[in-house]
C-alpha cells in the first residue's frame, strides 16, 4: 500500500511539473507576443510610414501579426483548465488578441487607403490596448501614435488633434472625460496645392472670429520646395473638416531652417497672436510670437516677428519647440519642449513672460516634465483649462522599451496647477 500510495503521489507530482512546465512555456509565448505588440503595434507611427506598409514590409507585418494570433489562440486554449493563475494569463491573452486584431484591421484600411475605417477601428480596441499598455496610472489615455497633441473645450466635448497618423493629415479625437477617447478622422482631408502630401503636422486650433481656425506645419512641395512652413485652416465646427485655400504659407523663415509647431494665443483683452518655433540648428533654434489680424487668417498690418527665447539650458540640448502659452492669475507662462523628440531625452520645460510677445525668462533649469514609469520623452505639450477651471496637460511620450521613431507616441493627460509661482504637472487624470 505504501508503494502504491508513493507511486500515486510520484505520478501526480510529474502530473503537477508537466502541468507547470507547459504553462511555463505558454506564458512565455504571451510575453513573445506582448513583445510582438511592443515593436509592430507601434509602426501605425505617420502616415508617410504607412505608405510604406502597403508593400512588403506592410504584407510581412500583417502575416506576423497573423501567426502571432494563432498562437495566442493555442496558448489560450492549452492554459485553460490548469489553474487560477493560467486562466488570468488566458484572459490576458483574450485582451492581447482583441488589440493586435484591431491593429491588424488598422492596417488593412490604411493600405485601401480608408482611413477613415482605421481610425475607427483603432477606436474600438482603444480600451484592450491601453489596458495592455499599463492603463492610465501614468496618464496614458489614448495607446496609438497621436503625436503633438494640441486640446480644446467646446462645450462639454474635449477635442485633440495631433500630427499626421493613422486618421490622415491631421488626427482628430474626442472625449467628454479626458480619459475615453474615440478617433474622429482627418481633420484636413486636403492640402493647398503648394504643400507637400503626407508632411503635415503639430497642428494648434482656436475659436477665432465665429469659426475654427486650425494653425499647422507643413512642406513646401515642387522644385526648389522641401521649407518646412506654417499654414492655416478654417471649419465652423471642430470635428471639420477644416478648409486651407491659400496659395502660399502664412509664415516660413527659411533663411532661419524654417517655421514649425504654431499655437494660437488669445490674451485676455482679445489681442491673438501666434506662436512657432523656427530652426534646426543652434544658432537658428528660437521660439518667436506675431500679432494675429482680428479674422487670425493673417498677421496684423506693421507687425514683425518677436524672438521670445532660445535654447539656454543643457538639459535642452539645443532644441527649444512646441509653444505653448497660457495666462493664469495675471502671469503669461510660455510651455515648450526640448531635446531630441526622438529619444528619451525629450522634456518639457516653462518661461515665465510679461505679455504674449515678451520679455521672456526661461526658468527651467531642470525639465518641467520628464521621462519616467511608464512615459519616456514626453513633450509636444498642450496646457488647458478644462470644465469646472481646473488645468491639465497633455502630452505625447513613448512606452518605455519601444523608443524613437517610428514607434508610437500616445497620448497621456496628467493634472497642472497653475495657482503658483511654477506651474506644477499633478496625477493623471
Amino acid at each position: 500500500m505504501v508503494l502504491v500510495a508513493i507511486g500515486a503521489m510520484t505520478a501526480a507530482v510529474a502530473t503537477d511539473v508537466h502541468a507547470h512546465a507547459r504553462e511555463r512555456a505558454e506564458l512565455m509565448k504571451l510575453r513573445t507576443a506582448r513583445q510582438l505588440l511592443a515593436t509592430n503595434r507601434f509602426d501605425l507611427a505617420a502616415t508617410n510610414y504607412a505608405t510604406a506598409l502597403a508593400t512588403q514590409h506592410h504584407t510581412s507585418l500583417v502575416s506576423s501579426i497573423g501567426s502571432t494570433l494563432g498562437q495566442l489562440a493555442t496558448a489560450d486554449s492549452a492554459l485553460a483548465g490548469t489553474n487560477a493563475y493560467a486562466s488570468m494569463q488566458g484572459s490576458a491573452i483574450t485582451t492581447l488578441q482583441a488589440c493586435l486584431g484591431g491593429v491588424a484591421n488598422a492596417y488593412q484600411q490604411i493600405r485601401g487607403n480608408n482611413n477613415n475605417q482605421a481610425a475607427q477601428d483603432i477606436s474600438a480596441v482603444s480600451g484592450p490596448c491601453l489596458s495592455l499598455d499599463g492603463g492610465s496610472t501614468d496618464g496614458l489615455v489614448y495607446p496609438f501614435d497621436f503625436p503633438d497633441p494640441d486640446i480644446i473645450l467646446v462645450g462639454s466635448t474635449y477635442y485633440a488633434y495631433a500630427t499626421n497618423s493613422v486618421a490622415g493629415n491631421i488626427q482628430i479625437a474626442e472625449s467628454t472625460d479626458l480619459v475615453h477617447w474615440s478617433a474622429v478622422g482627418n481633420a484636413l482631408p486636403s492640402l493647398p496645392k503648394w504643400a507637400h502630401p503626407d508632411a503635415t503636422w503639430a497642428p494648434g486650433v482656436a475659436m477665432i472670429g465665429g469659426n475654427f481656425l486650425l494653425y499647422y506645419a507643413a512642406e513646401v512641395a515642387g522644385p526648389g520646395g522641401g521649407e518646412e512652413c506654417i499654414s492655416v485652416a478654417s471649419a465652423p465646427q471642430p470635428q471639420g473638416p477644416f478648409i486651407d485655400s491659400s496659395t502660399a504659407p502664412l509664415e516660413c523663415q527659411p533663411s532661419l531652417g524654417g517655421s514649425i509647431d504654431p499655437f494660437p494665443f488669445i490674451d485676455t483683452n482679445g489681442g491673438i497672436y501666434l506662436l512657432w518655433k523656427s530652426g534646426g540648428s543652434n544658432a537658428t533654434d528660437k521660439i518667436w510670437a506675431e500679432q494675429l489680424s482680428a479674422n487670425g487668417l493673417t498677421f496684423a498690418p506693421t507687425t514683425t516677428p518677436v524672438p521670445l527665447m532660445g535654447p539656454d539650458q543643457v538639459w535642452e540640448g539645443g532644441t527649444v519647440e512646441a509653444p505653448d502659452m497660457v495666462t493664469a492669475g495675471g502671469r503669461y507662462f510660455l510651455f515648450f519642449s526640448g531635446n531630441d523628440w526622438s529619444s528619451a531625452d525629450y522634456a518639457v520645460g516653462v518661461a515665465t513672460c510679461a505679455s504674449p510677445l515678451g520679455p521672456c525668462t526661461d526658468s527651467s533649469t531642470a525639465p518641467l516634465l520628464a521621462s519616467g514609469p511608464g512615459a519616456d520623452g514626453p513633450g509636444g505639450e498642450s496646457v488647458f483649462a478644462g470644465t469646472g477651471g481646473t488645468y491639465w496637460i497633455a502630452f505625447h511620450a513613448y512606452i518605455p522599451g519601444a523608443v524613437g521613431y517610428p514607434n508610437s507616441r500616445d497620448l497621456f493627460v496628467r493634472g497642472m496647477d497653475l495657482s503658483g509661482p511654477t506651474p506644477v504637472v499633478g496625477p493623471p487624470v
